[in-house]
């Protein structure tokens, strides 16, 4: 087997059109060169192609200040937005507190530590929950992809556990495990675990057969198949279907914190919002609200947006995209 990986080799070996095409400053520089024999015009117009290639390098290795500052400025408008609102007296100040009533709320929960505490286990949580719903979820989904009988077989149920409610499960859940950590992580699992499989297997589906056909003349087994050739090439399926098993498994931690409270259950960002509604207390209930949001925009833009642009810019897929 030569030093290349199967991948590599099976995608060297299909051609594809999109690729080909993903860069047109690119195809200018080809067509430069097979007009340069033609004289001194075309050598120019050759320079002027790599001249293009190499100020489009350099604009990437910038920084767009776009990405920073439209959010910012999108965050700006509608804190002014809800600050208007309040205001002018539309609804009382206990029931839809003021953008400054929450952050005071915020300060009060930091310096009774509440707040790090409530952050940190839920993150925890989520973090683990996912990872492990990962570990589980990715060799079932190639196993399914692979195997026909099996995915006629249960790729039904798959699709209806990623429909189903999560915080359908918090009451059994509780009933199996009581009011423990298991709880939080069987509800957990079982909103992730589904939607990573389905992510999976839609990859797997997208990719051209030619590519299993050059595993197997390259003398590949099921095992290097699967993993060297099948898993990378579905890698863009896969991603997308990482990102919904983390808002599932984000939105399901949240279900079952709310509901399953006491016990030797931890302190979590779900236990402080059913603490803002108990207290009825609306700054408490919206500073939960708010971090619990900026934990999962946060969670997006620090890891899977990163992951997902480099991965459709090394498949050049992200030519004319607004990312």
């Amino acid at each position: 087997m030569p030093n290349k990986s199967l991948f590599s080799a099976a995608a060297d070996a299909v051609p594809d059109p999109a690729r080909d095409d993903a860069s047109p400053r690119a195809a200018s520089v080809t067509a430069a060169l097979t007009r340069s024999s033609t004289g001194k015009a075309d050598l120019r117009e050759l320079e002027s192609g790599l001249d293009s290639l190499q100020s489009g390098a350099a604009s990437k290795a910038r920084i767009d200040w776009s990405r920073i500052l439209l959010p910012v400025a999108a965050l700006a408008v509608l804190l002014i937005v809800w600050q208007l609102y309040v205001s002018l007296g539309f609804k009382r100040r206990d029931l839809v507190p003021g953008p400054l009533d929450v952050l005071g709320q915020l300060g009060t929960l930091w310096g009774e530590g509440k707040l790090q505490e409530a952050v940190w286990t839920s993150l925890q949580r989520g973090l683990v929950g996912f990872l492990i719903s990962v570990a589980i979820a990715t060799p079932v989904g190639l196993l399914l992809a692979q195997v026909a009988p099996l995915r006629r077989a249960f790729g039904p149920l798959i699709s209806g556990l990623q429909v189903l409610p999560s915080v359908a499960w918090v009451p059994a859940a509780i009933i199996w495990f009581g009011l423990t950590d298991a709880t939080v992580y069987f509800v957990v699992f079982m909103g992730a675990i589904p939607s990573i499989i389905n992510g999976l297997i839609s990859g797997v589906d997208q990719i051209p057969p030619q590519y299993r056909s050059v595993g197997t003349v390259l003398g590949a087994s099921r095992l290097q198949l699967a993993l060297q050739i099948i898993l990378p090439a579905a890698l863009p399926g896969y991603l997308s279907g990482l990102k919904q098993g983390w808002a599932f498994s984000w939105r399901s931690l949240m279900a079952a914190e709310i509901i399953a409270v006491g016990g030797t259950i931890g302190f979590g960002l779900g236990s402080l919002l059913d603490q803002g509604r108990v207290l009825s207390d609306m700054t408490v209930v919206m500073a939960a609200i708010l971090l619990i949001l900026a934990v999962g925009i946060l969670i997006e833009l620090l890891v899977f947006a990163p992951i997902e642009k480099r991965l459709l810019r090394r498949r050049g897929l992200l030519a004319g995209s607004t990312r």
